[in-house]
């Protein structure tokens, strides 16, 4: 597959991942505008780590700065793949698209929906300190930016590699 190839998937799906990040956004300003579910505590004022009154502001900001960063990522594809002596995107390199994409997506199931799941499971999680329940949200998420970052890694190993081609 061609650089410029790889730029347009990276932009493409960048671009639909930025929607999805704005759709998001409508959930957090329906969170403001109906209230928390469960009244907060004073632990939970003073916690601003929690990124204060909306459960969801983290992962929308992670979605729509991933679908930026696949956006800058998809440009650089395009500008270096053409010159006339790009190497072509093969192995590895090519699993780079869908593992942001996936990765993408998945933030938004387990930061959004999951959000509904864990708190089916530990009652109040976000708004009263139950570790617990925190902890597995996060760290679903924190999976997820993993992915994310294996996959942006990927790219950028591989945009070095078209650089150095050109020099």
């Amino acid at each position: 597959m061609t650089q410029v190839k790889t730029g347009g998937r990276f932009m493409r799906s960048g671009f639909w991942l930025l929607q999805l990040g704005f759709l998001m956004s409508f959930g957090m300003v329906l969170h403001y505008v109906v209230g928390a579910q469960y009244p907060t505590g004073e632990q939970f004022l003073k916690n601003v780590t929690l990124w204060y009154a909306c459960p969801w502001t983290l992962s929308t900001a992670g979605v729509l700065g991933g679908a930026l960063r696949m956006l800058a990522v998809g440009a650089l594809y395009a500008i270096l793949g053409q010159q006339a002596q790009a190497p072509r995107v093969e192995g590895m390199e090519k699993a780079a698209v869908p593992l942001c994409t996936i990765a993408l997506i998945a933030m938004f199931l387990t930061g959004y929906l999951g959000y509904f799941v864990v708190d089916a499971l530990w009652l109040t999680f976000y708004y009263t300190p139950l570790t617990d329940g925190k902890n597995v949200w996060l760290g679903l998420r924190l999976a997820c930016m993993a992915v994310y970052a294996v996959g942006v890694g990927i790219a950028l190993n591989d945009l070095r590699r078209a650089s150095y081609a050109l020099a």
